[in-house]
């Protein structure tokens, strides 16, 4: 009988409890058997979020991956992107990140690259390396270690980023920004310099504790704060991140917030007028929108499973110059393919420039033509069943069904959903639109919910 997989292992990614889940030994470990299994032809990068953790495991990792006799470059503290930054960079072999995102505090991961920030997951090398981890088929020490050299990238990674808008463009605004104590203050600091804007900063020193609650923007109650500050300030906008700064969530010149969903075909339709007729990559979430935005902007919409790996692996084979997720990940083919918090807010303030509109106004006619429910997760006891359970219910009068991610039904372009199961947790996520119609999405977003509590009796909705 197989054993079972290491619970810190997931479809992406490597995160749990410290140090039930992931510890010092684990992380070592990890270190010997990503260089045992990836062979890396350069050094491997390695940076860490602000977790009183994080420090401890990277430096184990870093003595692993030089037990194997490979080289390491220590960027610090930073983000996540800056991981994905640096090995991409000439002569490094891959990279490492410490960073557990917007998780509790008591939890810490690892997210692991291939040279050009391809990522690692479990169709692509992850498997094996936890194989390699939890039976210890991992080969001795090599009789060279490796060296662990350190590097600051700040001033590159600054240029990289500011180089996606034209910044004598830009028009003096009022930001509200909210870094949630993670790791994108520094970095706005380090932005706002070559910037015209007035930032009002919140919760913006790094501290691994969360004095402030975990940083994710998604959950409704996280995101008083920044609606206040845009409010009271009377910003132009609002901008909040999670914890290690890949996803960036924005709030319009009132304080309301903009689902992620909106912001693909915004940045898509951005990028397009630079990139005519390219390729963007979509996840099946939500759909409708980003399709005639593509369209109307001359670029070719693909759409891909959802999930990181997944984003950048039908970007690559397609050469798409962007790709989103409506859970604000936000991807750039000039940027290794790799998703950026930072990239994305700044192209909207270009537009917000060159427009003279601000955000509400750029939006809200596409959220009134495709009203939608945002992701609604349910813990579920058998999510295979109630998605089964879903689609015999609602198939008789679909007019087209997928299966690519989940199930996902459309009815005469009148409304559809996505309904997908967590790949990490007995969760699924529900995802509703309709084509000018928010009575009908708001009704029929209540009726599948009614037909997943029908098909499983314990069923709970979480908070987002």
């Amino acid at each position: 009988m197989n054993e079972k997989r290491l619970s810190a292992f997931k479809a992406y990614d490597i995160r749990g409890i410290i140090p039930d889940e992931l510890n010092e030994e684990m992380a070592y470990k990890i270190g010997r058997a990503y260089a045992a299994e990836i062979h890396p032809s350069g050094a491997i990068a390695i940076c860490r979020d602000i977790r009183k953790t994080s420090s401890s495991l990277a430096a184990a990792l870093i003595n692993g991956v030089n037990d194997a006799g490979v080289d390491t470059t220590d960027i610090g503290i930073g983000g996540t992107e800056m991981m994905y930054f640096a090995s991409s960079l000439e002569g490094m072999g891959g990279g490492a990140m410490i960073t557990a995102s917007h998780n509790p505090k008591d939890y810490n991961g690892i997210k692991l690259v291939g040279s050009g920030a391809v990522p690692i997951g479990e169709d692509s090398g992850l498997l094996n390396i936890e194989q390699r981890v939890r039976t210890g088929d991992i080969p001795p020490s090599a009789s060279s270690k490796g060296a662990a050299n350190q590097l600051d990238i700040m001033d590159m990674y600054i240029d990289q980023i500011l180089s996606f808008v034209d910044v004598k463009s830009l028009k003096p605004l009022k930001i509200v920004a909210n870094a949630g104590n993670g790791c994108a203050g520094p970095v706005l600091d380090a932005l706002a310099r070559h910037l015209p804007f007035d930032f009002i900063r919140i919760h913006f020193e790094p501290d691994g504790a969360f004095p402030n609650g975990v940083p994710n923007p998604l959950l409704v109650e996280n995101r008083n704060v920044t609606i206040e500050g845009v409010r009271t300030s009377h910003a132009d906008l609002g901008i909040a991140w999670d914890g290690d700064f890949d996803r960036c969530f924005f709030f319009d010149e009132n304080g309301s917030f903009v689902e992620g969903y909106y912001l693909v075909g915004f940045l898509a339709k951005n990028i397009l007028q630079r990139n005519p007729g390219a390729p963007v990559v979509h996840d099946p979430r939500l759909i409708w929108n980003t399709i005639e935005i593509v369209r109307a902007a001359g670029g070719i919409p693909v759409i891909s499973k959802s999930g990181y790996t997944f984003i950048k692996e039908t970007m690559r084979e397609t050469c798409a110059v962007y790709g989103g997720e409506n859970t604000a990940h936000h991807f750039f083919r000039d940027f290794s393919y790799s998703d950026s918090g930072m990239i994305p807010w700044l192209l909207v303030t270009e537009e917000i420039s060159a427009t003279g509109q601000n955000l509400g106004e750029l939006v809200n006619a596409r959220i009134k033509r495709y009203p939608c429910s945002g992701e609604i997760n349910r813990k579920v006891n058998d999510p295979d069943e109630v998605l089964k359970g879903v689609e015999e219910h609602f198939s008789a009068h679909a007019t087209a069904i997928s299966h690519l991610d989940g199930v996902s039904i459309e009815f005469s372009r009148q409304w559809r959903f996505n309904l997908r199961k967590s790949n990490t947790e007995p969760v699924v996520r529900l995802n509703v639109e309709s084509t000018r119609n928010d009575a009908l999405m708001k009704s029929k977003t209540e009726e599948i919910l009614r037909v997943i509590e029908g098909r499983d009796t314990d069923s709970k909705v979480e908070k987002r």
